[in-house]
């Protein structure tokens, strides 16, 4: 399985997780959830370092990066319904980001193309009974 099906997987659901969580819960327990996703998506991001995963998708992941620093700093200095709104938004740009990723991958995918060639049995092969 491709490390770019993977990563971008798990940052959709991540960011998902992160749109509900800004309208579920309240702000002291959505700070940490916000911080925690955060770090997910920097590591994640940082598997630019460890494999070459193409140009258009290492920069994504510098994006995502980028975006979930920008979510951790938010969720530290940020209180009331600030977080909550710029949290929602992070998480949607996740999504976003993850989304496009995916696409990308799927577009690059090579496609095998199976084809079928139908042959007449030889008579030797029809008297043994082969088809």
């Amino acid at each position: 399985m491709n490390s770019r099906y993977l990563t971008n997987t798990t940052l959709t659901v991540a960011g998902a997780f992160l749109v509900v969580a800004s309208q579920a819960f309240a702000v002291p327990a959505f700070e940490w959830l916000m911080l925690g996703v955060g770090v997910v998506a920097v590591l994640l991001a940082g598997g630019i370092f460890l494999t070459s995963r193409g140009l258009v998708q290492n920069s994504l992941d510098g994006i995502i990066g980028m975006l979930g620093a920008w979510t951790i700093v938010a969720s530290l200095v940020f209180a009331g319904s600030t977080i909550t709104w710029l949290g929602f938004a992070s998480g949607a740009a996740f999504v976003a980001l993850a989304l496009i990723g995916l696409t990308l991958h799927e577009l690059s995918t090579e496609r095998v193309v199976h084809s079928f060639e139908v042959r007449t049995p030889s008579p030797e092969q029809e008297l043994a009974g082969i088809r």
